[in-house]
């Protein structure tokens, strides 16, 4: 063992006595059951539809409840625990204002609490538990929680429930309670890509990820688009406020991330004065509360900042001729005159072909305006302390894949030719392909946002419009991104954007097999995980591909997909016992009590301990290093450091 380990390590255990003790501890670890993990996809702002999956844990807290209180508590009863426990501070304070809040219930509720929590912490040593309680509540709940066999139970439940009653603190220990419940039910947090664009409010998600104890992320080409803009990448910032203004987003922008958009505001309404922009009337699926804006005005505004898009994103598509991408670089294909534009040999006409700030001679030039209103709108996300906070928290626990025991998890795709051979992406002069083409494009997200200057900063920055949107960039997946022909042409046919041979032939057994086996060693175990591509359940599809090694997990949470896919987003549970599948309903406030529909994918031939985890292998690690300092301390080769 390397000596300046050792050291290190006799500091910490300083004694037989002490490094004996945290293997007996860390070995009694490694025989619990392993946690539960979940794994969530494609959020896409909204909210509250995340939240309730997140503090019902996905109706795996109501089925807790049904199986402890399911003989003896009538199930209307039951789900108005179940809503308690998952807004504990709403329910309160409407049962106060209608004059339910009595001793009574408040006697039962506690016990009928306290019964739910014995069972989601009934896995978990006492110390882990006390982590995931509120620190001025630890005592008492540890101490209702490990009453000994000795003890009449029923009798000292009810001692220190009437004390909690007599101390007037009913409320804020049956808060505490459900939050603890709520904190337990969920071991560990996977988001598999997508937590923005589209919905409401994805800085809601992100404030609630960030309190979350045990979280990862693997990136989605959304993100991706936001930390590009975090990062001055220009063309990105137009486009996160353009799928903003499509969907009449101001809340996220202004209230969430106080984002300025007067400047765009002001440059639009006179740039486009003469213009009502109707083709650029936004879809509003969510009413702004905080940031109302005519869409009149909202129109001028999309218009004004997607031009502004396709000028950026076209001349970093020039700049970057490997990137394959000029023939997407749609201004220098248009002529203005006739207002027409030429793409596989037809001519097809524009739908609107007002386009006062473009120079015919040179279409993606910016005019003066739209220089200064971009430095504008640049400075105002370069000073954003929130978006800030929020895309360090991005980079902290996110990457562009993750191994985790045994499963592969990666947003979208790892692109493949229509020979299912792994393709290629020549980045910088060299060659990359497969998990070390997920490997360099991580190292680039991270220059993009961490380096301050210089060649290698500029193209890294550069590059994130790439990952957005390019065809071989793992995170989008497709041939093409049509938005220009989505807002400018009738031929649907151009709308259309052809997924990447992954998406097919990862679906065959053998094909999943052999790219688990790029990343682990047990391929028959193992699952790749992806999400990005919304399964049609209500035409057929399934989540569920490849023999069972493959899940696709976007099921629509967001609104803009809810009709084509038929419900409303999927939660992958994986627990000790079994892989399941929750199927979840269009989430509507209010009427949000139903649960899930949970489908068993995969029965686990044994139950699963924390010594069959990665973290079990972690923690045997340690265990032998701690085995090591033992024999160390006992040949003489260290002394204890006894305290005096």
């Amino acid at each position: 063992m390397d000596e300046k380990y050792f050291t290190m390590l006799a500091k910490e255990y300083p004694t037989i006595e002490s490094a004996a003790a945290e293997i007996i501890n860390l070995s009694a670890i490694r025989s619990l059951p392993k946690g539960t993990e979940y794994f969530f996809s494609d959020m896409h702002g909204e909210y509250e539809a995340f939240l309730h999956m997140l503090r019902s844990a996905s109706g795996k807290i109501k089925d807790k409840i049904d199986m402890v209180l399911g003989k003896t508590v009538p199930n209307a009863e039951r789900e108005r625990l179940a809503t308690l426990i998952y807004y504990p501070e709403k329910e309160l304070k409407h049962l106060a204002a209608s004059e339910e809040l009595n001793d009574e219930w408040r006697r039962i509720t506690i016990y009928r609490l306290i019964i739910v929590l014995e069972a989601v912490s009934a896995k978990y040593t006492r110390s882990r538990v006390r982590k995931r309680v509120p620190a001025d509540m630890g005592y008492i709940l540890d101490e209702l929680l490990n009453v000994t066999d000795d003890v009449n139970k029923d009798f000292y439940y009810d001692e220190i429930i009437k004390t909690i009653l007599n101390t007037n603190i009913a409320e804020n220990f049956i808060e505490a309670l459900c939050k603890t419940i709520q904190a337990l039910s969920i071991d560990v947090l996977h988001i598999i890509g997508d937590i923005y664009d589209r919905g409401p409010r994805a800085d809601i998600i992100m404030d609630e990820l960030m309190k979350f104890h045990d979280i990862d992320i693997q990136w989605g080409n959304h993100d991706i688009s936001w930390m590009g803009a975090a990062a001055g990448n220009q063309a990105l910032i137009a486009n996160v406020i353009r799928i903003s203004m499509r969907y009449n987003n101001f809340d996220i922008l202004e209230d969430g991330y106080g984002l300025n958009l007067r400047a765009l505001a002001v440059f639009a309404a006179e740039t486009y004065k003469d213009d009502d922009c109707a083709l650029f009337m936004p879809s509003t699926l969510d009413d702004n509360i905080y940031d109302p804006v005519d869409t009149k005005l909202v129109a001028k505004m999309h218009k004004a900042i997607t031009v502004i898009q396709l000028k950026l994103e076209g001349q970093l598509m020039e700049k970057y001729p490997e990137w394959e991408m000029r023939d997407r670089v749609m201004f220098k294909h248009v002529d203005f005159d006739s207002g027409t534009i030429e793409i596989n040999g037809r001519l097809h006409k524009l739908k609107d072909t007002r386009f006062p700030t473009v120079d015919k001679s040179d279409p993606l030039e910016l005019s003066a305006g739209e220089k200064e209103l971009m430095s504008v709108l640049s400075a105002t996300f370069r000073h954003s302390e929130k978006l800030h906070r929020h895309i360090r928290f991005l980079y902290a626990h996110g990457s562009m894949y993750k191994v985790c025991n045994g499963n592969v998890l990666f947003h979208g795709c790892l692109p493949l030719d229509e020979n299912g051979t792994l393709q290629s992406l020549w980045i910088d002069g060299s060659e990359y392909s497969g998990k070390e083409l997920l490997d360099k494009l991580d190292e680039i997200a991270r220059q993009a946002y961490f380096l301050h200057h210089g060649v290698e900063k500029d193209y890294a920055r550069d590059y994130m419009l790439y990952l957005w949107c390019g065809a071989k960039s793992p995170l989008y997946g497709k041939d093409k991104m049509a938005f220009f022909e989505r807002y400018f042409l009738d031929d649907k046919e151009l709308h259309t954007e052809h997924y990447n041979a992954y998406y097919t032939f990862s679906e065959k057994a053998d094909v999943c097999k052999r790219l688990l086996r790029l990343f682990v060693d047990d391929v028959e175990k193992g699952h790749i995980i992806n999400g990005h591509v919304p399964v049609k359940i209500k035409y057929g599809e399934h989540p569920v591909k490849a023999d069972g090694r493959l899940f696709v997990i976007d099921g629509g949470i967001s609104k803009a997909y809810q009709n084509t896919t038929g419900i409303a987003g999927y939660t992958l549970i994986f627990d000790s016992h079994s892989l399941n599948l929750a199927e979840h309903y269009p989430f509507i406030p209010g009427e949000s009590e139903h649960t899930p529909k949970i489908h068993l994918v995969e029965r686990l031939e044994r139950r699963a301990n924390i010594s069959d985890t990665d973290k079990g292998r972690e923690l045997l690690e340690q265990i032998n290093d701690l085995r090591m300092l033992l024999d160390a301390y006992r040949s003489g080769k260290i002394k204890e450091h006894q305290e005096k």
